[in-house]
């Protein structure tokens, strides 16, 4: 993908990131990223609605974080390593050698 003006490359990393920054989008890929899984898996280990996950998985899906195989008359999702294995490389380097203090920056701790 090229980047043709900088507004371009913003509003394509804010989309990007608002995707991850959800918490029940950021938990199912966590969890996907150890496997594949159904949506009733994950739902199950989220301890969410089954349409709840649903309805957050439909965002990662229209932007290719995760995609979607049928077996069966299940639907298994997968998450897309190529793309967020080295992103959730850089967050856990960048944690580790810029947040001596426990990670707080991440958190937003202003102390």
């Amino acid at each position: 993908m090229g980047w043709k003006t900088k507004q371009g490359q913003t509003e394509t990393c804010y989309k990007f990131f608002t995707n991850l920054a959800n918490p029940t989008r950021l938990a199912a890929i966590e969890h996907l990223m150890e496997k594949p899984m159904s949506v009733n898996e994950l739902a199950t280990a989220l301890k969410q609605e089954q349409s709840m996950i649903s309805h957050n998985l439909k965002p990662l899906l229209q932007c290719n974080i995760i995609s979607i195989e049928k077996q069966g008359r299940k639907h298994i999702y997968t998450v897309n390593q190529e793309t967020l294995n080295p992103i959730f490389n850089a967050i856990k380097n960048h944690a580790e050698k810029f947040c001596p203090r426990g990670g707080k920056c991440l958190r937003g701790d202003k102390s």
